[in-house]
């Protein structure tokens, strides 16, 4: 019975922004547990059919579809032709996400509206269009990932946080309008993670690397893997009556003001 709960086989998911990274490694968890895996990217078709043959590598059923998440009519298009090709979406998992890190006295607009449009408008534009499908079938689950940053602000992060911010309240209003649908919007918020991305800093003696391990009460960077159990709590029934939660994956981080810099 408990196992059950838990039981994502044969459900679609489709993962924005899940050719590398963190969405990637949130999927493999979804694609190891039987579901089927919707990839999206947008830089290339290359890059999206690589990451398509690494999921098979694996056992993985998967396809790729190619869109921009900015865009409502290439979003339109391509969900009507998932729908049509593989099948109802059950999951969604709001993943794609720039940042630019520069000061906010020094942002150009044009930068700012940029991250805006990518990490807090297109989870309205996606999530709009797969949800009237949920709607339908009085089911669906869609998951929206946020950021400590939702929470916290950071030097030269303001566009970033000000999205994700935004994506925490929209995640919140989704979940009021649509839980009468027995649909479920949650959202994560990662922590700081070892990926490709990390590597350069993630060395001992690197001052990011230090204030990471300090800060961060597991006293180490999160595993891409971590992420995956969360992913399929908030994809299964097991979140059935969890709805407008953010879930923080972040080893503690938010819980705690940090040490003195005196203390060990």
């Amino acid at each position: 019975m408990s196992l059950s709960l838990f039981d994502i086989k044969d459900k679609n998911a489709l993962i924005t922004g899940s050719t590398h990274g963190l969405g990637m490694a949130m999927a493999k968890g979804l694609g190891l547990s039987g579901a089927k895996i919707i990839v999206n990217g947008n830089s290339s078709q290359e890059k999206i059919n690589n990451a398509v043959d690494s999921y098979k590598e694996l056992g993985i059923d998967a396809r790729g579809y190619k869109f921009d998440v900015t865009n409502e009519e290439e979003v339109k298009n391509a969900i009507k032709q998932i729908e049509e090709e593989v099948g109802p979406i059950h999951i969604l998992i709001n993943n794609a996400g720039i940042i630019k890190r520069t000061p906010l006295e020094k942002m150009e607009v044009s930068d700012f509206k940029e991250v805006i449009n990518v990490d807090l408008v297109s989870p309205f534009i996606v999530s709009k269009h797969v949800v009237q499908g949920m709607i339908e079938r009085k089911s669906g689950k869609i998951i929206n990932i946020c950021s400590m940053m939702s929470e916290l602000g950071r030097n030269t992060v303001g566009a970033y946080a000000a999205a994700k911010g935004g994506l925490k309240m929209l995640t919140q209003n989704m979940a009021t309008e649509w839980a009468k649908y027995n649909i479920q919007v949650n959202g994560i918020g990662p922590g700081y993670f070892a990926t490709e991305q990390t590597a350069p800093i993630r060395i001992d003696g690197h001052p990011f690397n230090d204030f990471i391990i300090n800060r961060t009460p597991a006293a180490k960077w999160g595993d891409p893997k971590d992420l995956a159990g969360t992913a399929i709590f908030l994809a299964s029934k097991a979140s059935d009556f969890v709805n407008g939660h953010i879930l923080y994956v972040d080893g503690g981080i938010l819980a705690t003001i940090g040490k003195p810099t005196n203390e060990k």
